[in-house]
């Protein structure tokens, strides 16, 4: 099986800067959304180091047994996808960490990541996050969220998950807990699992699940078709048109025969 992939970034209508970043890296089958943080626009510093940093590692390592930049040992229960995958975010955390120390412009700065990479020969795709960008999964009519936040909320209710509604309304939604580039290492999340035809994945910024509901992300890449370019297009349309209230940032991954 093979892909088509499309990526669209949007600053919104509410902020003066973009501090989201993604990359399609087709000859790696690599799909990366970062979302940035921090003051005097170093965000997009951080978002674009791990686009940079992740696309360096991923060259750096292209043939098997050229282990490149590798900044952590070999994880021996993962697959060598797998470990390539979480070592290139590995990576990107400790440059955007040194760097953050380094340079008291950019001090504090750190950025969230989703990357997926396609194991063609497997059919299997694997999934690693660090923070609050989210991946999806569209199949069958039917849309799942494939990556958890690390946020607060999501953190208060893995401790209590009986939080009445009200008690979840006073907890901030949008407090992250995990990010690139706060710590010299960094915890990652892994999620990988079997593709099928015409399976589409979203990989996005908080921009778009927090203006857009899931079920119309649905919608929007059903009505798009095969046109993944179109989803792309659609999805940070609606976020602009309920609000637009922060940068928007999609890449969209249809598996094809």
């Amino acid at each position: 099986m093979n892909f088509i992939a499309a990526g669209l970034s949007d600053v919104g209508r509410q902020r003066e800067h973009n501090e989201d970043s993604y990359c399609i890296l087709s000859d790696h089958r690599l799909f990366v959304v970062a979302d940035g943080m921090g003051g005097h626009r170093a965000g997009d510093v951080a978002s674009h180091m791990a686009t940079t940093e992740m696309t360096a590692f991923f060259d750096a390592t292209r043939t098997e047994g050229d282990i490149g930049d590798w900044p952590a040992e070999d994880d021996s229960h993962l697959t060598p996808d797998q470990n390539r995958l979480v070592s290139a975010v590995k990576l990107a955390n400790q440059r955007i960490f040194q760097a953050s120390v380094g340079n008291r412009s950019v001090q504090g700065m750190g950025t969230t990541v989703v990357g997926a990479l396609y194991a063609r020969e497997d059919c299997k795709i694997h999934i690693a996050h660090v923070g609050d960008s989210r991946a999806y999964r569209v199949r069958a009519g039917d849309i799942t969220q494939l990556t958890r936040d690390h946020s607060l909320l999501n953190d208060y209710l893995l401790v209590m998950p009986n939080l009445t509604d009200a008690q979840r309304e006073r907890l901030p939604s949008n407090v992250i807990t995990r990010a690139l580039g706060m710590q010299a290492a960094v915890a990652v999340d892994l999620y990988f699992e079997g593709v099928e035809p015409g399976d589409v994945y979203v990989l996005c910024s908080d921009g778009l699940n927090g203006m857009v509901s899931d079920d119309r992300i649905l919608d929007i890449v059903h009505n798009a078709g095969t046109d993944v370019e179109m989803a792309a297009k659609s999805l940070v349309a609606q976020a602009n048109e309920n609000g637009g209230e922060d940068n928007t940032t999609v890449v969209v991954v249809r598996i094809t025969e």
